[in-house]
């Protein structure tokens, strides 16, 4: 692990409880939905950087895909292996302990390189997206979620933290307190586009995700019914300005040009 890194082992019950969550599971739902429309129905080789407890591995596998899972740590990396195992997927998954900034993959590339909720804790991005993009096979799909730093102050005004709210508004920095105990750093979407262009891969139209729920609380349970409709707005908002623009996080998706 480099300095510039972070271990989540010891946060991992708090980041299960999050995922099983209204609030995570739109996350993991909305990002889960467009990677897997842009990879398609053919199995495909699909890299996880900073997979954490395996949910997006998981997810990629039982829709049949062959996943590399890379994580920095060791604990995290044994709560996937007993999350993929329980659900029966483990045959199509291999987990690898891996720095986004010294990744073990020298000559291999990847149908798919999938990064979500990892850069926004590192200092910059455009480093761990050079080494991302490096991996990703031609016709191949780069998938990064972040931190949007066009919505900084939104989840703390809707909350009522004005003081919070006002600073990050007036002063335009991105850098607030994760919900894990951890700052976070935001990027802007033509940010994200422009690097996934410098290191040789065209921008999709990039999503808001968790626009109307993220200032809900985190124990915010809500019964099936009216998840699946939250579900439906959030979806339907991702794609859309002036919506997307006000979503706590930012998918960017760029692939890489096919070679004849």
């Amino acid at each position: 692990m480099t300095a510039a890194s972070s271990d989540f082992g010891a946060v991992g019950t708090d980041y299960a409880a999050y995922s099983e969550g209204g609030r995570g599971l739109l996350r993991h739902e909305i990002v889960a939905r467009r990677v897997l429309t842009e990879l398609g129905d053919e199995p495909a080789r699909v890299l996880d950087v900073g997979c954490g407890d395996g949910e997006m591995v998981l997810r990629l596998a039982a829709a049949g895909h062959h996943v590399t899972g890379a994580e920095v740590s060791a604990e995290m990396l044994g709560r996937a292996k007993e999350k993929l195992a329980a659900a029966g997927v483990a045959d199509r998954v291999r987990l690898v302990e891996g720095d986004i900034y010294d990744l073990p993959f020298d000559g291999e590339v990847f149908d798919a390189v999938v990064c979500h909720g990892v850069v926004m804790y590192l200092p910059d991005s455009a480093e761990p997206v050079r080494n991302l993009a490096r991996l990703v096979a031609a016709g191949g799909l780069l998938s990064i979620l972040t931190k949007n730093a066009l919505a900084v102050g939104v989840r703390e005004a809707l909350r009522g933290e004005y003081d919070s709210a006002l600073a990050q508004i007036e002063s335009g920095q991105a850098s607030s307190m994760g919900h894990l105990g951890y700052v976070t750093r935001g990027d802007t979407p033509e940010y994200l586009d422009q690097l996934a262009r410098d290191n040789g891969l065209s921008p999709l139209p990039w999503q808001g995700v968790r626009v109307f729920h993220d200032h809900f609380p985190k124990d915010w349970h809500p019964e099936p019914e009216v998840f699946a409709k939250a579900l439906a707005v959030e979806w339907a908002a991702s794609s859309r300005s002036p919506y997307r623009e006000l979503g706590r996080l930012v998918h960017a998706v760029a692939r890489r040009e096919a070679t004849s």
